[in-house]
């Protein structure tokens, strides 16, 4: 597995059944099985053609009746799990995962690539708690990382944008990359193209970012 795909596995506890939702190649699965993590694995893709990829890793583990593989729309058609990974989508289309979910599992992690926003809310939503929440970075790309429980929990506006565990530790990552991103904000500013409300937009976005750097 690469960086972010261990990155990703290490925060993911040791469960009875675990479920890989969107599991391209199934790789997680089959590091929980390989190290013992769990007992059992489920991956899912809404797709059964990209489902492929992973029963063929996984065919030994299906074969002994430890993996089962399974044409689903996110939870829709898989059996109960108490752990499940949510990883390489859009905040967007997590949230509409979660939202028509007939259940949601004890931890849940997600990883989504963009609009991260509204998979924290949503998920605080469906009634999960925050454990942690932060960014890493491979290479030369930065990704979030959310591991949820069932409890109760609110997010400030903050907490919601930024990540929670993000704004208590500052991780080098999640620094580096709103720098990153003031620096491209700056330039845009100085381009000095936008209109009157843009232009407030945009030194409100930026006076929200600096506050963390």
């Amino acid at each position: 597995m690469n960086y972010r795909l261990n990155e990703i596995f290490s925060v993911i506890p040791d469960c009875d059944v675990f479920a890989d939702v969107g599991c391209d190649h199934g790789y997680i699965a089959k590091a929980m099985l390989d190290t013992g993590k769990c007992r059992r694995a489920v991956v899912s893709d809404i797709s059964e053609k990209c489902l492929d990829k992973a029963k063929t890793l996984l065919k030994e583990y299906i074969s002994d009746g430890k993996a089962v593989a399974v044409v689903s729309d996110g939870f829709e058609k898989l059996p109960f799990c108490d752990a499940a990974l949510i990883a390489g989508m859009g905040g967007e289309e997590i949230a509409r995962i979660l939202s028509n979910a007939p259940f949601i599992p004890e931890t849940l992690v997600l990883q989504p690539m963009k609009n991260c926003d509204k998979a924290r809310l949503h998920a605080v939503g469906k009634g999960l708690r925050i454990i942690k929440d932060y960014v890493f970075k491979d290479g030369r790309k930065y990704y979030d990382l959310i591991v949820l429980a069932k409890g109760a929990d609110s997010l400030s506006e903050d907490e919601a944008e930024f990540g929670r565990s993000n704004l208590i530790l500052r991780p080098q990552a999640f620094t580096e990359r709103l720098a990153d991103e003031i620096n491209k904000l700056e330039r845009i500013t100085e381009e000095g193209k936008l209109g009157a409300a843009d232009r407030a937009a945009l030194k409100e976005k930026l006076r929200r970012l600096k506050k963390y750097v």
